[in-house]
């Protein structure tokens, strides 16, 4: 009996053990401080997490990408990852790097602090308890594209003006839910707040100096407030903005958003229970989408709308500085813009027809500016294509290769991809899948561009989302489908 209740003991004890998790933190600054003004800084950020036969490197950097753009090269994602596992025999398949999608520029050896980071953490393992849930920030973002009266959607971008007003039709979703894992000490005191969210950080222009934007707000008040290490995971930003990204009665300014983002975070995280054994699993799989094959057929169809609207250009008797008083006269007085009342009574055939050619003029010169702001933004929908249709020429195959992580940490569960995923794709897997901790991130392990649904990628109208961009659009179906297993697996 004895013996029974001794192995019963040590089985339980072993369970246990079996089913401890482990994590570690750690942080380090990669501002690039000699590239210009600093308003706030830019961070690396390391959660290590293990388990008896798991173990889970998840890395969130405050940079535009992992690779093609911005500081971040091409080689970023293989140099860390080879010197993990060199270092501390972490597979590569089993480090995870998300980033935010700022645009603050992070320093030249920012790989090495990375693996430092991640090495710093590891140090600092701890039994820890985990708890998933979810919060709600409507307040911060709205979607970027505007479906138009005549079917096609335009974008709101700093490159190029607004639509008329009165072409408007609607607008597209928004993605408000908060994805949220919490991590305690055994003690229950915090250790960690990963918070997941889907909004593009440009609300701080580049004139106002180096940023990690809303996020780094948000980080900062969850990170004073619980005296943790929060990290900023994003979600499917490709379409969404800050809200009145496009504002210009004011100063941007990215606090605010991310003050009240933080603050939501706290609100949810406290609400968390969590418990001890939770469930570390992680999974890395390549899977292969289809190019774009359509480049050549879009870019003669801006060249041919470039010339229809050349063609359209009005003459005018006017320029800029006779329009606007012009303009003023006749809105503020629409019957005698010219002159007095009594001019029209003594002279009125002259001064009326003075005023019909002074209107046709405005009329003209109204319709030329209209012009101009569709031509601003064929221009710049066009340079896309171009680019990518030469990317596509010297990559020689129709495929693109690219990963799709899972990760479970406890209940909470995440699959990623390294494209801009459109918020709408992220809302069809998390209603597929069917599960309140269940999410979705882009931005992750390596970068290849825009990623938007096939209604988005067939668009007549040119947005950035459906030019800048490698995929065809049969690559939604593809992703969907193994986003989901994944998340099932998990």
């Amino acid at each position: 009996m004895k013996r029974f209740i001794a192995c019963t003991l040590i089985l339980a004890a072993s369970a246990l053990h079996a089913a401890e998790l482990r994590a570690g933190v750690a942080k380090v600054d990669i501002t690039d401080r000699a590239a210009g003004p600093v308003n706030d800084p830019c961070f690396a950020k390391a959660l290590v997490l293990k388990s008896e036969s798991t173990t889970l490197v998840l890395i969130t950097i405050d940079a535009v990408a992992i690779g093609e753009i911005g500081r971040i090269g091409n080689n970023f994602l293989a140099t860390v990852r080879g010197q993990l596992e060199k270092e501390l025999g972490v597979p590569p398949t089993s480090v995870v790097i998300n980033a935010s999608h700022c645009h603050g520029v992070v320093r030249a050896d920012t790989a090495q602090l990375v693996v430092q980071v991640v090495k710093d953490a590891a140090k600092n393992l701890v039994p820890v308890k985990a708890g998933a849930g979810a919060g709600l920030e409507d307040r911060i973002s709205e979607n970027r594209r505007i479906k138009m009266k005549d079917g096609s959607e335009v974008d709101m971008r700093r490159a190029y003006s607004m639509p008329r007003d009165e072409d408007v039709a609607g607008v597209g979703a928004i993605d408000p839910q908060v994805g949220l894992l919490r991590l305690d000490h055994a003690d229950g005191t915090p250790l960690a707040v990963l918070y997941h969210f889907a909004c593009h950080p440009i609300m701080n222009p580049p004139s106002k100096g180096n940023s990690a934007d809303f996020p780094g707000f948000a980080s900062k008040v969850i990170e004073e407030s619980l005296g943790v290490v929060a990290f900023f995971v994003q979600g499917c930003a490709g379409d969404i903005n800050p809200v009145r990204y496009k504002e210009v009665t004011r100063p941007a300014d990215a606090e605010p958003l991310g003050t009240m983002l933080g603050a939501s975070v706290l609100s949810a995280v406290r609400q968390i229970a969590t418990k001890a054994g939770g469930e570390l699993k992680v999974s890395n799989e390549v899977i292969s989408v289809p190019r774009a094959a359509d480049y050549e057929r879009r870019i003669v169809a801006i060249q041919a709308e470039q010339a229809k609207l050349l063609a359209a250009l009005k003459p005018t008797n006017i320029n800029f500085k006779t329009f606007l008083p012009l303009l003023i006269e006749q809105k503020l007085w629409p019957d005698f813009p010219s002159h007095y009342a009594q001019s029209y009574l003594h002279d009125g055939k002259a001064i009326t027809q003075f005023d019909a050619d002074n209107r046709a003029s405005v009329d003209a010169y109204l319709q030329n500016l209209a012009t101009m702001e569709h031509l601003t933004r064929l221009n710049t929908n066009l340079a896309l294509l171009k680019k990518h249709l030469a990317q596509t020429q010297a990559a020689g195959k129709p495929t693109l290769d690219v990963e799709v992580c899972g990760v479970r940490i406890g209940d909470f569960k995440l699959v990623t991809f390294p494209g801009e995923l459109t918020v709408q794709v992220g809302l069809n897997i998390k209603k597929a899948a069917n599960d309140p901790h269940a999410f979705v991130a882009g931005y992750t392990n390596g970068y290849i561009y825009y990623t938007p649904t096939v209604e988005q990628r067939r668009n007549t109208g040119y947005a950035q989302e459906d030019c800048d961009t490698l995929v065809a659009p049969e690559w939604q179906r593809i992703f969907e489908a193994k986003a989901i297993e994944v998340l099932k697996s998990l």
